[in-house]
């Protein structure tokens, strides 16, 4: 049976876990100032969502003190020599499967410090969210948000209108949604119930996406499923019908129009498919989170649904059609403006199918970007990182052995496929200099024993002297 893991598909428990960090801070040679990273528990079977700030343990004092020597470009640079010689134990690990790629970078200088196989374009699960990630930052602002709207007509019905938020929540009106800081189906009715609207029926209008809402290179049992829905321009929960149910919905339009109708008090409304009248007078509005929450959101929770919706906003921004393929084109045509090309490997915004295609050169040198001087407007993907052994999919990695070196330094983002696992991100190493690095494993065996292996990789880093 396949598992959702790390928003892939794996055969392995269910365990996607995430907590808060209060207040990290990674400021490298690369000049990053203060980030916060906030998360909340993801529970295996979802139930309404809770936030909590535990202390701090000493464990993550690399993630609450910028280390001194990272604030300039002091301190010698990593060698190469040294990052082969403190990674040459590791990589061939019998966990990594035999097909391991790698890049590790200098973030400050952009010198390349270790590659293995790193042009091989192979599998790159969910660490292709950090592509969607640096492309929609690139083509909004962090404070944007999109805008769900209820119109009269036609007749008295009215029309719900999809701006394209994944996170707009159909929980009732004082009950927790499945996202933070949600717009809500219920201040919706509120305005209609308070401009004396009462339908006779609900439309449901899509007509912002284009294309089949379920990728033709996805996996039959990948909708529905607890980590995929067809994408369309509305919906609720992030597909669910529901906030905490564990399934995504096949009809998760229907589903926000439902939702309407139940926030109005008449569950019976009938709820079909339809588009706006033209010119159509607005009832109602409400905006999504901020650009900035919503990638926050997908990094941390590995969400397919949000990246795809992202993916799709990209093509927007650009001109392009909101399908599968014209978010793809997007997403490649912005970040060659940025200096990175991708390749044309990519099907898809999450990396969910399996036949993506990506380079760890690629991913490094993304991670380098990220993270450098060069683009201050993606450094809010840094901040939205899980980190090692506290929040977002590393939430329960890095917790033992050799690998808790890295407890609350390594930031990075998993990918996790049958058979293919993956890590990119950023450590500071002990001289206080910042790598960005990426790990790609194929042909493996047993994703926890990956899992390990590629934590260790990065545990070592951030011990490494290599100078």
């Amino acid at each position: 049976m396949w598992r959702i893991v790390n928003g892939s598909r794996a055969r392995r428990p269910l365990l996607v876990a995430s907590a808060v960090l209060g207040a990290a801070v990674l400021a490298g040679g690369a000049g990053l100032g203060s980030y916060a990273v906030t998360g909340q528990v993801h529970h295996a079977k979802p139930a309404a969502r809770t936030t909590y700030a535990p202390s701090v343990p000493s464990a993550l004092a690399g993630a609450t003190a910028s280390p001194a020597a990272a604030a300039s470009s002091n301190g010698a640079a990593a060698a190469a020599s040294g990052v082969s010689r403190a990674l040459a134990d590791l990589v061939t690990a019998p966990g990594l499967g035999g097909r391991l790629a790698g890049q590790v970078t200098d973030v400050a200088t952009g010198t390349t410090l270790y590659t293995r196989s790193a042009g091989t374009a192979v599998a790159p699960a969910s660490t292709a969210k950090l592509l969607t990630a640096a492309a929609i930052l690139s083509v909004h602002r962090p404070l944007d948000t999109f805008v769900t709207r209820v119109v009269a007509g036609p007749g008295k019905a009215v029309t719900i209108i999809g701006g394209g938020d994944p996170t707009l929540s159909g929980a009732a009106a004082g009950k927790s949604g499945y996202y933070r800081g949600a717009a809500r189906i219920s201040d919706l009715a509120a305005a209609l119930h308070a401009a004396g609207v009462h339908p006779t029926r609900i439309y449901v209008d899509d007509g912002l996406f284009a294309g089949p809402g379920v990728s033709p290179h996805w996996a039959a049992d990948d909708v529905p499923s607890t980590y995929a829905s067809p994408i369309t321009a509305l919906m609720v929960d992030g597909g669910r019908a529901h906030p905490t149910d564990g399934e995504l919905t096949t009809t998760p339009d229907i589903a926000a129009g439902e939702a309407l109708a139940a926030a109005l008090g008449t569950s019976s409304l009938p709820v079909s498919r339809g588009s706006a009248p033209k010119g159509a007078r607005l009832l109602a509005s409400v905006r999504s989170a901020p650009v900035s929450t919503l990638v926050t959101e997908m990094l941390q929770l590995s969400d397919n649904v949000i990246a795809e919706v992202l993916g799709r906003q990209v093509a927007l921004a650009t001109s392009r059609p909101a399908s599968f393929t014209g978010a793809a084109a997007a997403i490649r045509t912005v970040l060659r403006g940025l200096g990175i090309d991708p390749g044309a490997g990519m099907v898809d915004a999450s990396g969910l199918a399996a036949g993506d295609r990506l380079s760890a050169h690629t991913l490094a040198d993304l991670v380098r970007l990220i993270a450098g001087p060069e683009h201050p407007e993606l450094h809010d993907i840094v901040a939205a990182l899980p980190v090692a052994g506290w929040s977002g999919t590393l939430a329960d990695r890095y917790l033992s052995g050799s690998a808790r070196a890295g407890a609350g330094v390594v930031r990075a983002k998993t990918g996790t496929l049958t058979g293919v696992s993956s890590l990119a991100g950023l450590v500071h190493d002990k001289s206080g200099r910042l790598l960005a690095f990426a790990f790609l494993a194929a042909g493996v065996a047993s994703t926890p024993a990956a899992d390990a292996a590629l934590d260790d990789l990065a545990a070592r880093l951030a011990r490494c002297g290599c100078g």
